[in-house]
């Protein structure tokens, strides 16, 4: 039997999905938000039985930092890091959004 992770959102995380639903719902309605719900929870899911199968964050392996990777439902990002037996939900980002200005714009919020 394979050992699970328990994924644990950060409120970053939280936010991002909750501020992507609301983007689609108002751009391509209900129906397009709920089916993109359906198909991010499910690969959120999946997450927890082998995480390790995704890439680490290629920006950030760049500046030497290898302990973030990343799932991608097109065209989306879904960014984490693994702390002992939790996968930590770090950001659910559109993949065509520069990493480089969100991480900016971060930092500044923070």
């Amino acid at each position: 039997m394979i050992a699970r992770y328990q994924v644990v959102w950060t409120d970053a995380a939280a936010s991002d999905y909750e501020s992507l639903l609301t983007y689609v719902t108002l751009q391509s309605g209900v129906r397009r938000a709920i089916a993109l719900d359906q198909k991010l929870q499910r690969a959120i899911d999946s997450l927890g039985a082998i995480p390790l199968r995704c890439r680490i964050v290629p920006e950030l392996r760049l500046e030497g930092l290898d302990v973030y990777r990343e799932f991608i439902v097109r065209p989306y990002r879904l960014m984490f890091r693994i702390r002992g037996r939790d996968l930590v939900l770090l950001a659910v980002v559109d993949g065509r959004r520069d990493l480089q200005e969100l991480l900016v714009e971060r930092a500044l919020m923070a």
